[in-house]
């Protein structure tokens, strides 16, 4: 029989019950599992997961992100100027 070692993740939450602290990780055969040990759920960790959605463009990204990032911050915007005398 193989005995195979589980480990706690620190901070992860439970996709499927929503408790935090309660997910084993497991190898089996090269594969990844995890489970929650509080409501039972259990999956094959994904070999590569995909992002949701598109990374942030920052000062490390590829020169065309920031060209895009930075031709959408250049929008001109109208400014309203409020006049403070009426107030008092």
């Amino acid at each position: 029989m193989t005995t195979v070692k589980k480990q706690f993740i620190a901070g992860v939450v439970c996709p499927s019950c929503g408790a935090q602290d309660t997910i084993q990780m497991y190898t089996i055969d090269e594969e990844q599992f995890r489970e929650c040990v509080d409501c039972g759920f259990s999956d094959e960790m994904e070999k590569e997961p995909s992002l949701l959605g598109k990374p942030l463009a920052t000062r490390v990204s590829p020169e065309e992100e920031l060209k895009q990032e930075q031709a959408r911050s250049d929008d001109v915007q109208i400014v309203h100027i409020l006049d403070n005398s009426k107030l008092h």
